[in-house]
């Protein structure tokens, strides 16, 4: 296969076209994808979009729930009121309402670079990660058909970059994304051996258990300390880490190399890593974040890269002074009681009139398991499907992972609870197709239902709720309560 005219291979991020990569290629893609011209209904999970509500239209919506054809409609007749306009407009070319906007030409392109944004866009489907506009693929298309490059891997990820600077650009990221996804396939089976080159890590398609989906080791200014870095990121995942912990590591191992960069005296190497800088370091660190609970992670972190190192050999210039003492740390707060709630403010909370306040039964289940059966919220957001179960009397209990103890654990429920969790799976199935779902799936980007529902979105809708239900404590001040403290009712 001829090649365009390019960076030899071998060069900086270069990675020429395998041999038999057109034939993966040809048994990846499903039928559905090969084609020119690829179509997107609305109720497309990831590159459909909302209908215009104005008039039966059908186009996808672009702003204030209207199509860009009933927004400009209703912009240029002076912005009337909008209910009235919804119920007023008449259609927009309704026989072919919004199908030029949902489709994706890809004839331009070669045979190969068509295949390979095929396979992209296929790999999106599957992944569904999140909505993509196919404006933002045809954008994407039109870089590739432009570059006069035979396979994606053509260029590398910083040339594709170069084409679309603008940091943020959704086709950008898609470009990026489609040759990470060729690559994978190129080099299927050694997925570790093509993402260790990256400065930035998918851990989920790596198989690292954690909410973290990925690392970034670019703004680590030193190439030395970003190789242990790695190194260290790549065995704490092979010993089964979590990507949290990993995460926190590589925060705590940049911020260390960004110091180092600042300092007057240049550090060239870990050799110079000695007691005397690490005790600067932590001045520094006493300086920016004394009294923050971030403070002694940031300690600690780095303490374990560097007895990683010690202990696996991975660089014997690490002085024997370089440590980390136990003195180091700073003090620790004085333990507090429990942050309980007040029984006046648990009786409003659990007032019949305040949960029918919630706009979505699953955060008013969500809320009632933390309360009665004491769940961080950790655990009950990620609950499987099945966690309901019955002893041999049929009393049922709600079985869950307790995450920070790493053992599964047995809750009784009254029969209303698990009434109320039956309800949910029955809404569960009713949305997601049969599979290992979970019982409080992700309202997005979250096609089979596996993905939870994150932490911080029940924490919007649980302070929303509280100021609905405008919720007391016994000075008339408006309740404040966090999710955690569920754990800790006060009674009488």
């Amino acid at each position: 296969m001829s090649r365009p005219a390019g960076p030899a291979p071998g060069a900086a991020g270069q990675l020429p076209v395998a041999p038999g990569l057109l034939e993966k290629l040809l048994a990846a893609v499903r039928p559905e994808f090969r084609a020119d011209e690829l179509a997107f209904g609305l109720d497309d999970p990831v590159f459909g979009g909302d209908r215009c509500r104005a008039g039966r239209c059908g186009r996808a919506v672009q702003a204030r729930g209207l199509c860009h054809a009933h927004y400009a409609r209703w912009h240029d007749n002076g912005q009337p009121d909008l209910d009235h306009y919804l119920a007023t407009a008449g259609p927009v070319n309704p026989d072919r309402a919004g199908s030029r906007e949902r489709q994706v030409h890809l004839g331009k392109l070669g045979r190969q670079l068509k295949l390979e944004m095929q396979y992209a866009l296929q790999c999106r489907r599957d992944h569904s990660q999140g909505k993509t506009h196919p404006g933002t693929a045809r954008r994407a298309v039109a870089v590739l058909a432009a570059s006069g490059a035979v396979s994606i891997l053509d260029l590398s990820e910083a040339e594709w970059a170069g084409k679309l600077p603008r940091r943020g650009d959704s086709a950008r990221a898609l470009l990026i994304s489609a040759r990470r996804d060729v690559e994978d396939l190129r080099e299927a089976g050694g997925r570790w051996d093509t993402e260790y080159p990256r400065d930035l890590w998918r851990l989920r398609d790596l198989g690292v258990p954690g909410q973290q989906a990925a690392i970034r080791f670019g703004q680590i200014p030193q190439p030395w300390l970003k190789a242990l870095a790695k190194r260290w990121a790549r065995w704490r995942a092979a010993a089964g880490g979590r990507s949290d912990a990993i995460y926190q590591g590589i925060r705590a191992i940049t911020r260390f190399g960004q110091f180092l960069a600042a300092s007057k005296v240049p550090v060239q190497g870990l050799g110079q890593v000695d007691r005397d800088l690490l005790e600067r370091y932590l001045a520094v660190l006493q300086h920016e974040l004394a009294g923050k609970a971030d403070h002694p992670k940031y300690i600690g972190s780095l303490n374990a890269f560097l007895d990683a190192i010690r202990r696996h050999g991975w660089d014997d210039a690490l002085p024997a002074t370089a440590v980390i003492y136990p003195e180091d740390y700073p003090r620790a707060r004085p333990q507090r009681l429990p942050r309980a709630i007040a029984d006046q403010v648990m009786a409003q909370v659990e007032d019949p009139a305040n949960l029918a306040l919630w706009d979505n039964p699953a955060y008013q289940l969500v809320t009632l398991i933390l309360i009665r059966c004491g769940l961080r919220i950790t655990d009950a957001i990620r609950l499987p499907f099945g966690c309901l179960v019955s002893d041999s009397n049929g009393a049922p209990y709600l079985r869950y992972l307790n995450h920070k103890m790493n053992r599964e654990a047995l809750v009784p429920l009254d029969d209303h609870l698990a009434q109320l969790i039956r309800d949910q799976q029955a809404r569960v199935q009713g949305n997601y197709p049969a599979g290992q779902t979970v019982l409080f799936p992700q309202a997005q980007a979250n096609r089979d239902g596996r993905k939870p529902m994150h932490g911080g979105a029940y924490r919007r809708a649980l302070y929303s709720w509280l100021a609905r239900c405008d919720i007391r404590d016994e000075h008339g001040n408006a309740a404040r309560i966090t999710p955690h403290q569920w754990r800790h009712i006060l009674s009488a």
